[in-house]
């Protein structure tokens, strides 16, 4: 595995992680805003925006997208995607420290469990490395079916509701947001080429438009159902989806043979520490990141 691929792909899983915990940290702040309508939430957004804590988030937001630039210049589409997973334990960790909360013995069975199955998965799979650039023709073939298969995954969640509504919506974005990291994949094979070769060729206009798409739909699984229906589809989804595009557009390939049966286990041991985590309190995507707080902490802060 290349050393540089694996540090800026867990950097990227890191600060996505912060942004997740920093940005929710400002959202819980006492709200002074009250009433509905428009002008109603334009003033909770203006003050959303005035919170430090909102844009120490955005910050390493920014910071994320560039690590996966870099991590996915440097290696495979099929390594990279599977260690973005590790954005729930840095998750786990910094919502620990931020919000003083100390997680259970269960909580951190479940962080043993992901990190134990990232592991496996990707020491059994031993992903190799590709080309860098795909023909049209294979891009066609990828963006069609994936295009046809998300259109089905929506139209059968908007007939369902609750946890099957968001798991749906979780398989939806994840293959969006597979197909953005493999776009993303695409134009940095050209950075050798100049600004000029970037900015000519279609794959970096298709990175915003599958990019925003993939944001919408995350939104939309998060309003749903819980983070525990959605959050193993999504990023389960995410990493498979990786490998299998790593492999059809780039030539990138894994271990097969009998090493499929410890890279089962180690997908089974990650979904069963996605499910304990997302179920969390410090993983929560709701007020109780408020509730989770120490009396003490609270009081302080109401004062």
């Amino acid at each position: 595995m290349n050393v540089l691929t694996v540090i800026t792909a867990l950097l990227s899983a890191l600060s996505n992680g912060a942004a997740s915990v920093l940005q929710r940290r400002a959202a819980v702040e006492p709200d002074e805003v009250s009433g509905r309508g428009v002008r109603a939430a334009a003033a909770r957004l203006g003050g959303l925006l005035r919170r430090p804590f909102w844009w120490a988030g955005a910050l390493a937001m920014c910071a994320s997208a560039v690590f996966q630039v870099i991590a996915l210049d440097s290696g495979q589409l099929s390594l990279v995607q599977p260690l973005l997973a590790s954005e729930l334990l840095f998750t786990l960790l910094i919502g620990a420290i931020v919000f003083r909360r100390r997680p259970r013995a269960a909580t951190w069975g479940s962080f043993a469990a992901l990190a134990g199955g990232l592991a496996l998965f990707l020491l059994s799979a031993s992903p190799a490395p590709g080309g860098d650039r795909a023909s049209d023709w294979d891009w066609l073939a990828v963006g069609g079916g994936l295009a046809c298969g998300v259109a089905v995954l929506l139209a059968v969640a908007r007939r369902m509701r609750g946890p099957l509504q968001a798991a749906t919506l979780g398989c939806a974005t994840a293959a969006c947001f597979a197909v953005t990291a493999a776009l993303i994949k695409e134009v940095t094979a050209r950075f050798p080429e100049g600004a000029v070769a970037v900015l000519t060729t279609w794959h970096t206009y298709a990175v915003a438009v599958t990019g925003l798409l993939s944001v919408l739909l995350l939104q939309w699984a998060l309003r749903a159902g819980t983070l525990a229906a959605s959050q193993p589809a999504l990023t389960l989804g995410d990493a498979l989806i990786s490998v299998i595009l790593g492999g059809f557009l780039f030539g990138e390939s894994i271990a097969l043979g009998w090493r499929i049966v410890p890279e089962i286990a180690g997908i089974l041991l990650m979904a069963l520490g996605i499910i304990g985590l997302t179920r969390s309190p410090v993983m929560s995507t709701d007020r109780s990141w408020d509730a989770a707080e120490p009396e003490s902490t609270r009081a302080r802060r109401d004062a």
